[in-house]
């Protein structure tokens, strides 16, 4: 931790505080999401169809979005959208505590997911300009700091729920209040070359910004290609946990291994990922460690399908152990699959972009994944769901390291035709 600080402080310090905002940012975020269904169907009793409904349009709002948070940001600055991302989220949750109407809560959810699009893209590209040829190091402490946020975030929460949901609202509100004021005074509007839409960017109409973006066919291979990681990845919540509580039951053991696996996944990121970041760059070209990012997260799977064809205990110590090893096993197998993969894959997209539009390719970039992560947890749940009725639990546990073998071998032969490895000429945009 300590040589990681070192590292933090080596940066510039509009580098420092991104950094220290996305912490901030994932803390009040998962302080309050993941206690939100039980408070819409507890304590405001609503019917399950309407909580999935409230929740799935926060998701939409900010999956939908990304593309235009990204389309503005290199408009109007990274700076803009990022307060005002954080400034409309602290409306959002303030007005989830404080409302009981149907209608209010959607507006309420739907600002939430919108302030994630406006300031996510906008982050990522402040960060990659700002951070210069540093770049893949500064995403992979970027990722400390993220991972950070998500464990400890939710362990606030509790405490706070545990008074009552609105103290929890408001003080993840208050947090993004403070968050949104600290950037207003400390966040530079330009900082060495942040900002790099040029004037013939800002000239041109959106709709031929995006044909230009549309148009980059390694970028959208790319894309193509890492949507399946980000399907691998989800099941840390979503597979992962559905198994845990199949075989630990819904009690308190139940609830204890799941919180391992987030345990595992947030604190093995936090420790390792620097050293894997630098022993990858110091091994291999971007586009290997991709590939063997993705496939790590492919096999991930594999002591889940193992662990599938033994005989299930009845009771005791044999069946937790069934319960929670080889989950946690997959678990920090995903973990270190994404800690070789994210910094290479947020540098590839800078890349990718030709460093023209770069909030707008991460919008997109974003809005593709989500996509992908939507229609893979549907087939997943299905599977998971046809598997057990048919008594083959072990069959999700091979798809999904046939996915990640299929998004590696894409990815390795984007690597070997030099799609990758170079930037390409910068996307044409027409006047419009």
């Amino acid at each position: 931790m300590r040589g990681q600080l070192t590292q933090v402080r080596s940066y510039e310090r509009s580098v420092q505080l991104l950094m220290v905002n996305q912490f901030t940012i994932n803390l009040g975020f998962y302080m309050l999401m993941p206690y939100l269904a039980a408070h819409l169907s507890g304590t405001l009793g609503l019917a399950g169809w309407l909580v999935g409904l409230v929740l799935g349009v926060r998701n939409f709002s900010q999956q939908g979005m990304f593309l235009v948070g990204g389309t503005l940001a290199d408009r109007f600055g990274y700076k803009p959208l990022i307060v005002a991302g954080c400034l409309l989220r602290t409306a959002g949750f303030a007005t989830l505590g404080l409302v009981d109407s149907l209608p209010a809560l959607l507006a309420a959810s739907a600002a939430t997911g919108l302030a994630g699009a406006l300031f996510n893209p906008a982050v990522r590209a402040y960060l990659a300009a700002a951070a210069g040829e540093r770049r893949l190091e500064a995403f992979a402490l970027f990722n400390v700091f993220y991972q950070a946020g998500i464990l400890l975030g939710p362990l606030v929460g509790m405490v706070l729920t545990g008074i009552g949901f609105r103290v929890t609202c408001l003080v993840a509100a208050g947090v993004f209040a403070l968050l949104s004021l600290v950037q207003i005074r400390a966040l530079p509007s330009r900082a060495d070359g942040a900002e790099r839409t040029d004037g013939a960017d800002r000239r041109t109409g959106v709709l031929s910004q995006w044909r230009g973006v549309l148009a980059n066919r390694p970028f959208l291979l790319f894309s193509a290609a890492m949507t399946g990681s980000y399907v691998l990845s989800f099941q840390v919540y979503l597979a992962l946990p559905l198994e845990v509580r199949r075989l630990g039951g819904e009690g308190t053991f139940g609830t204890a291994a799941v919180a391992v696996l987030f345990a595992v996944s947030g604190l093995s990121t936090i420790l390792g990922q620097t050293r894997v970041t630098r022993w990858c760059k110091a091994r291999m070209p971007a586009g290997r460690a991709l590939a063997r990012g993705v496939l790590t997260m492919g096999l991930a799977f594999v002591p889940l399908l193992v662990a599938g064809a033994l005989p299930v205990p009845d009771g005791g110590p044999g069946r937790w152990a069934l319960a929670v090893v080889p989950p946690a096993l997959s678990a920090l197998l995903l973990a270190v699959g994404t800690m070789i993969t994210y910094p290479f894959e947020m540098d590839t997209i800078v890349r990718l972009s030709g460093d023209r539009l770069v909030a707008t390719h991460y919008g997109l970039y974003n809005t593709l994944c989500g996509i992908g992560i939507t229609l893979g947890n549907l087939l997943t749940g299905a599977a998971l769901d046809a598997s057990r009725a048919a008594g083959l639990p072990a069959l999700p546990w091979l798809a999904l390291p046939v996915l990640g073998l299929a998004c590696s071998a894409a990815l390795h032969g984007l690597h070997r035709t030099g799609r990758l490895a170079r930037s390409p000429r910068a996307p044409e945009v027409v006047p419009g």
